[in-house]
């Protein structure tokens, strides 16, 4: 008998739970306790081993657990900028490390779902170190925050016992198998067996309504040798199909029916512990050779990525080093991609594609849809003990073709679905109501109830009032705002466009930014954390080749597309659009007019569910002074220049034109008023409970510095900072007893603070 070790990471998430983490996999089990927890996953393993003659393979022989705190300053993203925090941030991640069985050693990062190689021990700390400060720095505060609050892990682990003389449903014809070193580094034996899968997802495994498929592409992959190409946009059943072949597959091969083997692989896994010239090629090589000793055919998850690693193109890419094997049929693929995808690949390596079948999966009818959700919510009462009524099911058809209209059913349902299978799961609740798909909704999108229930009606005073206590000054913008949230409501803007492109023309410090952002707090701001306004200085693209940073090229992603995949509902404003290189004008058309942005690799953006605002000075020097006291000019002067500079197909792609007026001795009041009362909500002032009471001469002193005739009300913001809030600070930290009191301030030659 052999022993093969698993090691667990648990965490005591209070007296009556235990969380335990099967190190290398998804799997996650909640248990009472750490004993509970141990024969709980013993159990399935075993059960595993005995009904399908396998098992996990886990590669570290002793492992053992590290605490490596990671030193990170998470950055706050606003309207205004970055900002990052004052302290560092000492964030504990588990390593689980050890040498493995060819010799070398692994580490995993259960936290972060990733892991590494390594050839000699003492490169462990610093790796380490890299791995997780990368993948730490990518993350928003309330995640790091999040993580923080796991607690100190434990490690344990669990044994399997394994006959040392075990045979293989593969007919090697010596009982043993070949050895597989490239292939177990580089990719996972699929499919996995039923007692993992049935545990480590909610979604359930299966290809509902698309069986043909899945007969058609056994047949190619089986009977022909082919290799093969899935074409389907996004949620369109591609992998749930793939899935379900290998299930088949793998079924035939336990009985003996069939010699073959299956194997998943990230194709970026091949090229990345390359360390010299020709060492990928090599590993390539040394793949081919091992898949065709066990008859294995490569899934490759993300075909278009063979194009685009290895080396400087795609005509010296890892695809094109593999075409060789291809066409002498060393080597068997089969991989899925997306209509705009494939045209890039036959684009930039026609050769490549030409050694595929390609089999097209469309969108399937709505009453095969609904027969899916209707599936789905069967297996879901089956299986988890979770209900879901027919009402919440349509509720969820409703909303996703509304407001997802760029991604296709039936995966996007699906996913939505097992999400709020997976809420019900963790707050213990035994249905998925309608109330809870409008709660998750609005987590996930930060669209406001008012435009995800129909019987809610419109109240357009409230509406305006919203609107007038952030936007002062501007009835023009405030009116424009209005009409916008009214038109969304009725369900009147073109689902294939963002929801609304305008232009802001109005000079510096007039309410443009505060205008975008009341109008994104108030459509996406009601779920999500960090604010939902992306803001572009378009400054920073005033060159050629900067249009490359903007939408990115080749391997790298741009500041654009990066900031809208990271928040696909948002206000996204394009400051000074006048600034940028004509060349982004050129770009911005197909996202202005269709709602998407598709690179060179065929990978798609969506804007569909974003308002595009861009600001401009255009036409403000020739309008009279905007002091106070300056009255508005004719708007002919903004629409003059404002055609002048762009091309007539970029101004017909605008939906709408907004002339922002000069401000006013009694606007600038208003606006400081308002600023006065936002500061009265600042953490110090609400701890000590200190209310504050402003005098009408420190507020005529403000109105009279905080106002510039050529930056407008944008220096009130510095004029409150120097003028209050440093002297307050100084004040505070000299008076640390004073709390729960009212200070009058007031200003003569300097600010004045009484306690009355």
């Amino acid at each position: 008998m052999e022993k093969i070790t698993y090691p667990i990471l648990y965490y005591e998430l209070n007296e009556q739970a235990s969380l335990g983490l099967l190190v290398g996999t998804d799997y996650q089990l909640v248990e009472k306790d750490i004993a509970s927890l141990k024969t709980g996953l013993h159990n399935y393993i075993n059960q595993q081993y005995k009904k399908y003659d396998d098992y996990w393979i886990v590669n570290i022989l002793e492992p053992k657990l590290k605490i490596i705190e990671i030193p990170v300053r998470p950055t706050y993203q606003t309207d205004q900028g970055r900002y990052p925090m004052t302290k560092d941030l000492r964030i504990p991640i588990p390593c689980i490390y050890g040498e493995n069985h060819q010799g070398y050693f692994e580490c995993y990062l259960p936290l972060l779902d990733d892991r590494f190689f390594y050839y000699e021990a003492k490169q462990f700390k610093a790796l380490a170190t890299h791995f997780c400060k990368n993948a730490l720095n990518q993350m928003p505060p309330e995640q790091l925050h999040r993580m923080m609050l796991y607690g100190t892990p434990l490690l344990e682990t669990i044994v399997l016992k394994i006959k040392t003389n075990r045979v293989f449903n593969y007919n090697w014809g010596d009982d043993v198998r070949p050895k597989t070193k490239i292939l177990n580094r580089l990719a996972e034996e699929y499919p996995y067996p039923k007692s993992i899968t049935k545990n480590s997802a909610t979604l359930p495994d299966a290809a509902w309504e698309l069986t043909h498929f899945v007969e058609e592409i056994t047949d190619k992959l089986i009977q022909q040798n082919a290799n093969i190409i899935i074409v389907g946009n996004h949620g369109v059943g591609k992998s749930a199909v793939l899935k379900q072949v290998f299930k088949r597959l793998g079924n035939q091969v336990r009985k003996g029916q069939l010699e073959a083997s299956f194997w998943r692989i990230m194709s970026q896994r091949i090229t990345a512990s390359a360390k010299y010239l020709g060492e990928w090629q090599e590993t390539c090589e040394a793949l081919v050779q091992e898949l065709k000793l066990v008859n294995g055919i490569l899934w490759v998850q993300d075909l278009i990525q063979l194009i685009r690693i290895g080396g400087q193109g795609p005509e010296d890419s890892v695809a094109a080093f593999l075409l060789a094997f291809l066409q002498q049929g060393d080597l068997q693929i089969i991989g899925e991609i997306t209509p705009q995808e494939l045209e890039s690949m036959r684009r930039f390596l026609p050769g490549f594609v030409e050694n595929f079948q390609i089999v097209t999966i469309k969108e399937l009818s709505e009453a095969k849809i609904h027969s899916i959700l209707y599936q789905f919510a069967e297996y879901s009462a089956k299986n988890l003990k979770i209900t879901i009524p027919e009402g919440a099911i349509s509720l969820i058809y409703r909303l996703l073709v509304r407001y997802y209209p760029y991604e296709s059913f039936p995966g996007k349902a699906v996913n939505f679905l097992g999400k709020c299978i997976s809420l019900a799961q963790i707050n213990q609740e035994k249905k998925v109501t309608k109330t809870k798909v409008i709660e998750n909704f609005i987590q996930q999108t930060g669209l406001p109830e008012l435009f995800l229930k129909d019987e809610l009606l419109l109240d357009q005073t409230d509406l305006k009032n919203h609107f007038n206590q952030h936007i002062v000054g501007q009835q023009t913008a405030v009116d424009k705002m209005t009409s916008v949230v009214k038109i969304f409501k009725a369900g009147l803007n073109n689902p294939y466009k963002p929801i609304q492109t305008l232009l802001f023309a109005g000079p510096t410090g007039v309410g443009k930014t505060a205008s975008a952002k009341a109008l994104a707090d108030y459509f996406f701001g009601k779920g999500q954390k960090q604010s939902p306004l992306i803001r572009i200085d378009m400054s920073e693209f005033q060159h050629p080749g900067m249009i490359h940073r903007f939408i990115g090229s080749g391997k790298e992603v741009g500041k654009l597309v990066q900031l809208v995949r990271e928040k696909p509902f948002s206000v996204l404003l394009l400051d000074e659009v006048e600034k940028a290189d004509s060349s982004i004008f050129d770009a911005l058309l197909t996202v202005l007019d269709e709602g998407m942005l598709v690179d060179a690799f065929g990978r798609v953006t969506s804007f569909k569910n974003t308002i595009i605002i861009m600001t401009t000075n255009l036409g403000a020097s020739s309008r009279q002074s905007i002091g106070f006291g300056g009255t508005s000019s004719d708007e002919s002067a903004y629409l003059s220049a404002i055609s002048g500079f762009f091309r007539p197909e970029f101004v017909n792609r605008i939906d709408g034109l907004v002339f922002f007026n000069p401000l006013n001795k009694a606007d600038i009041k208003k606006i400081t008023l308002k600023e006065l009362e936002s500061l009265k909500k600042r953490e110090g002032f609400v701890k000590r409970k200190l209310n504050l009471q402003f005098s009408d001469t420190l507020v005529a002193y403000l109105v009279s510095i905080g106002f510039d005739e050529k930056y407008g009300a944008r220096p009130l913001q510095r004029a409150i900072e120097n003028t209050l809030v440093n002297p307050m600070a100084n004040w505070l930290l000299n008076h640390p007893k004073v709390e729960n009191a009212n200070l009058q301030l007031g200003y003569e030659s300097q600010l004045t603070i009484k306690i009355i």
